[in-house]
């Protein structure tokens, strides 16, 4: 499997100079997550998703996914998960990993509606109602006495970007993490799409047997849009904090299904 980042050349320009110099660029990748499951007439397989990301972590990647779609709901619904071919530099199919569930786990596909496609950009296209969480199993928060503090949610921007050491490298990853009222990085992700990062935290939390996560928050590198407030609100967590703006739509999500509890948006602005 190859690393978090290659190595490059550039042509560095100040002003009238000009020179090269060794740089490093984020790996990018597509990753297939294929879903085998059970029917009344046997066994199945499905290409649930295709997603661009950094390679890395890929079965908290698809297993935070299917988590967050509400494919699977335990960590008990899941027999085994494994790459579908040998690892990089082989041509085989290595950006393909399967995700077997173990029989009796109800899988209603038709339910989401349609086929997945993720980019890294955008996450999943065009989820735009509310009612798509709401028939995924989405409920209100329950009242609880999880708090955090205001001066312990100023000091996880400057921790999370500490923990990004890929960043450091290529200045081109995000990066999600699961924190604990006292403000511990418990679980830190890096990817070329916001999205994954969060994935494989989910995914981190549920082989950990810690989901829901109730009494733990989500830390991201960007915006907080409706996408990542979703996996949030999916994977039990009451807070999610970003160093940048939320979305309108995320804003709606969390009046919806977040109000009078616990939850809230932290944002940083830069300067």
């Amino acid at each position: 499997m190859p690393g978090n980042s290659l190595p490059i050349t550039i042509s560095e320009i100040r002003g009238a100079a000009c020179r090269s110099r060794d740089d490093r660029v984020a790996v990018e990748e597509p990753l297939e997550i294929r879903l085998g499951y059970e029917t009344a007439s046997g066994r199945s397989e499905s290409s649930i998703s295709i997603t661009m990301r950094t390679p890395g972590h890929d079965a908290e990647l698809a297993t935070g996914f299917l988590f967050t779609e509400s494919i699977i709901r335990d960590p008990a619904d899941i027999a085994l998960v494994k790459p579908c071919g040998p690892p990089a530099p082989d041509s085989g199919n290595h950006n393909v990993i399967r995700v077997e569930l173990e029989s009796g786990v109800d899988v209603d596909l038709d339910r989401l509606q349609r086929h997945f496609y993720t980019t890294s950009s955008c996450g999943v296209c065009g989820k735009t109602s509310l009612d798509a969480l709401r028939i995924s199993g989405a409920t209100r928060r329950p009242l609880d006495d999880t708090r955090f503090s205001r001066a312990m949610l100023t000091t996880l921007p400057d921790k999370l970007r500490a923990a990004q050491k890929t960043f450091d490298e290529t200045g081109g990853l995000h990066a999600a993490a699961a924190f604990n009222p006292d403000g511990e990085l418990l679980v830190t992700h890096e990817d070329v799409g916001r999205h994954n990062a969060v994935d494989k935290v989910v995914g981190t939390l549920l082989s950990r047997n810690l989901l829901p996560a109730n009494d733990l928050g989500l830390m991201v590198s960007g915006r907080a849009s409706f996408e990542l407030m979703q996996k949030a609100l999916m994977a039990g967590m009451p807070i999610l904090a970003a160093v940048s703006a939320p979305s309108s739509l995320a804003v709606d999500l969390w009046w919806v299904f977040c109000v009078a509890t616990t939850s809230t948006f932290m944002r940083q602005r830069n300067g």
